[in-house]
């Protein structure tokens, strides 16, 4: 959404960061930070698992013990 919306693909009724944090509220989002237990997780991940992002949530899925069923 970031992304989109710095190159003119996406718009909102406020600013970037206002919108980003109504929907947190208004979702009852809980924001996870990064720790370096998160880290240590990444690096012994397969490597199958390539993109950055996605290993930092594989990672904290796994310290959380939450399961994401697609």
């Amino acid at each position: 959404m970031g992304i989109k919306h710095s190159v003119g693909k996406l718009n909102f009724n406020l600013s970037f960061a206002d919108f980003v944090k109504q929907q947190v509220i208004m979702n009852s989002i809980q924001l996870i930070p990064v720790a370096i237990e998160h880290i240590l997780v990444i690096s012994q991940l397969p490597l199958h698992h390539r993109h950055p992002f996605d290993r930092m949530l594989i990672a904290q899925t796994i310290l959380k013990n939450t399961y994401i069923m697609c």
